[in-house]
This record gives structure tokens, sequence and C-alpha cells, in this order.
């Protein structure tokens, strides 16, 4: 069981779950009709592109090379095509918030697999990191999603006290124009093997980390909700399988306009990704 600090039951006013998710609050909320659809729909299309049954195993099954330009091209579908699109409106109409108000940037397949931390081109996976560091608006709200059931072993830790206090971080080294000034590859996220090395992630300068961590374990389709302010690092881990989720960040416009949002203590990345967020 998870602790205290993952809150099950989303507040049926959706300006003031919005809010709370500003303010630190994490809601891991059952599996709803929208993503077990969604999970279920990805899950089918990864069988089909890896030619697996188990795509858990498919690290043991597939060369690192061929499940790297299988995984990039699902990549593409779930973060360009319409059909997804219209599932991400689907999930959070169904949290309560008005498609019609809100803003998001489109799925992402995450791929952890086992062991991917001795990895030198996987290494920015496992950075700790506030997603904000990344030009995200700090009224950015992540959904995350995972396609199987999990333990804490093999998701990521939130550092909950430090959602408003100052880290240092190299954040100034992200600027979103350059980011994308050769096109959609680095947005979609590994679509090109050396990416890892190459390319400049932003991430925590800490010499220590902090010493109150939230874990937790989860069941596929489960909506993880938080601000993309929050403090969190992905867990390295050497289970014998791959985990794979779903995940997308969201702005209702009204907070944008408002300049509602989490506390920003130390970004200091340059540009902004929301020109680019898919608009109502």
């Amino acid at each position: 069981m998870n602790s205290p600090f993952f809150q099950t039951a989303l507040p049926a006013n959706n300006i003031t779950m919005r809010q709370r998710v500003f303010d630190g609050a994490v809601f891991l909320k059952p599996a709803g009709t929208a993503t077990r659809s969604l999970t279920a729909r990805v899950i089918s299309l990864m069988q089909e592109h890896l030619e697996l049954a188990d795509i858990r195993m498919a690290h043991l099954h597939l060369s690192a090379e061929d499940m790297f330009a299988r995984i990039g091209a699902l990549r593409r579908i779930v973060y360009l095509d319409a059909e997804f699109h219209q599932r991400v409106r689907d999930v959070v109409e169904e949290c309560g918030l008005p498609p019609n108000r809100a803003a998001f940037d489109p799925i992402r397949l995450r791929v952890v697999q086992s062991g991917g931390h001795l990895n030198p081109l996987a290494a920015p996976v496992y950075y700790p990191h506030r997603d904000t560091w990344y030009a995200h608006p700090q009224s950015m709200i992540v959904w995350w999603v995972p396609l199987h059931d999990l333990e804490p072993q093999e998701t990521f830790v939130f550092y909950p006290d430090q959602l408003d206090q100052p880290l240092a971080n190299d954040s100034e080294i992200f600027d979103y124009a350059d980011w994308i000034k050769e096109g959609p590859a680095l947005k979609i996220g590994w679509q090109k093997r050396d990416s890892g090395i190459t390319a400049r992630y932003p991430g925590s300068l800490e010499q220590t980390m902090p010493t109150h961590a939230e874990g937790f374990s989860c069941r596929a389709g489960d909506q993880l909700i938080f601000s993309g302010a929050h403090y969190h690092k992905t867990l390295p881990h050497d289970l014998e399988r791959t985990r794979y989720s779903l995940d997308f960040r969201v702005v209702h416009l009204d907070d944008v306009a408002a300049g509602r949002g989490a506390p920003n203590s130390d970004n200091r990345s340059r540009g902004s990704t929301l020109p680019d967020y898919v608009q109502p």
C-alpha cells in the first residue's frame, strides 16, 4: 500500500484540483475508462510492432538496435497521431478538466529497461529533475500512466520537501528553440541513439539527495497526476523486465492567463514549449 502522500480521490471541483496540484498534492487515481482504453490500444500496437505477445520481455528477443528502431516508430505514432491527441482529451475530460480549455504536450512512450542505468546512452533518464527545467509552464500538470502493474522499485520517487526549495541545477543550459531547431526528434524523445550523450539534458547539481522520498506501486492504467515542478527521479532496476509507461503534460489556459501555477524556485530554462502544445 502506498503512503498517504499519494491521494486516490480527485476533488470534484477541477479548479480546486488544479490548485492542490500546484500546492504539491500528488494524485494516484485508479484506472478509468479512458486510460484502460488508451493502455489497451498502446499495448496492442506494441505487440504488433515488436512482434511479441509479452512486450516486457522484448529485450530478450530483439537486438538493442532493432528494439530502438521499433520503439522509435511507436513513439512517433503516440506523439503525433490525431487518434492519441483525442485520447488525451478523453482522459482529462474524464478527470473533470474541460478539454476546450486544455492545451497539452502529447503522449510520450517511456521505456526503462532492466539494467538500463548501466548504459551511458540512457543516463539522462535517471537524472533527478523538475519537468519545468525543460521550458514548460509552471501551470503544467503531468499525467503519468503505466502500461502494466508495477512495483515501487520500478517506478520513480518524489522529493516533496523540495517543491518550493531552490536546488543547484543547470537548467540554464536548456534553450527550447535550440532543442527543436533540427526537428521534432528530441521533442518526441529518443529518436537518435546518441541523443543521451550529444543533447544537453538539464539535471540536478546537488551533491546529495534529499532524505525524504516518496515512492509508489501502481496498477496498469492508473493515473498519477502531479505538478511538473515536483523534484523527482526514475529508479534504476534489475528486474529482468522492461517498464513501459505513457505521460503527457496539460495546462488549463485560464491558469496560464492568470499566472497560476506551482512555485518557481530555481528554473532558468529559456524559451517556452507552450506555443507548440496542441491547442483546444
